[in-house]
């Protein structure tokens, strides 16, 4: 989990809030962009399969630094330049990571 300048789907200016990076290791020490899912606090899609709820109450929510309860959208993807990364704010465990490929297959229409 980091905090970033995530764009806009309006081509808007872009604001500081969490996102999740969505690429492997493998990619994150060979390619210069970060693939990222942006993160929210509106809980309205939480039933949608392409979004995964980050309870901060949890082990794996506490492990995220998020301050409130979140979803990772698979559906609001970005491709950003590591410059405009703030921080990290933590992670997520390998189990939750799991449940992002299934949320990224739901997004993407991939069984």
């Amino acid at each position: 989990m980091i905090l970033c300048k995530f764009p806009h789907a309006a081509a808007t200016l872009s604001k500081i809030r969490p996102a999740l990076v969505e690429q492997s290791d493998y990619y994150n020490q060979r390619i210069a962009n970060l693939l990222v899912a942006g993160v929210t606090g509106n809980l309205a899609n939480v039933n949608d399969s392409a979004d995964l709820l980050i309870d901060i109450t949890t082990s794996a929510g506490q492990q995220s630094g998020l301050q409130c309860d979140s979803l990772a959208s698979c559906i609001n993807l970005a491709v950003i330049p590591p410059r405009n990364v703030d921080r990290k704010t933590g992670e997520l465990p390998d189990d939750m990571m799991q449940q992002i490929d299934q949320c990224l297959k739901a997004a993407m229409g991939i069984s």
